[in-house]
């Protein structure tokens, strides 16, 4: 079995704001060498989401109103009453969304269906440096 890992880093917006990282983990897989196996896309943080979209306007618009119906901003949460930080909601959502994501690699690539992208998503309420780590077993 080989392991292969490479990192990278975005800049984000801040609250709700998602990146397709599809591209960039592909190129990953492809130099990794691995023809079959798995890859896991995780970044460290509490804040934050990796995930899969149909990456087009109209879903990057609803995705964020479906967060907040869910998870709303502006309700009294005790992480801000604790640390005065004012993003319990991001932490909340992080929680539901999680920080990775794992596909299959075949033949080289990422096995995605037609319309799913890998997204990042930023869910804190300020932008972000945020680091990206890719990990191929195969």
């Amino acid at each position: 079995m080989v392991v292969y890992r490479e990192e990278f880093y975005i800049d984000t917006k801040g609250e709700v704001h998602m990146i397709d990282i599809t591209s960039k983990v592909r190129e990953i897989v492809r130099r990794s060498g691995i023809k079959d196996g798995i890859v896991n896309v995780f970044s460290p943080g509490s804040t934050c989401a990796i995930s899969t979209i149909e990456y087009e306007p109209g879903l990057l618009k609803d995705f964020p109103r479906f967060l907040e119906r869910i998870i709303p901003k502006n309700i009294e949460y005790e992480h801000h009453k604790r640390w005065h930080d004012d993003n319990g909601h991001s932490h909340v959502r992080a929680t539901l969304l999680k920080s990775s994501y794992t596909a299959p690699v075949i033949d080289g690539d990422v096995y995605l269906g037609t319309w799913q992208q890998i997204v990042f998503i930023e869910l804190d309420t300020r932008p972000r440096h945020r680091r990206i780590i890719v990990t191929i077993v195969g």
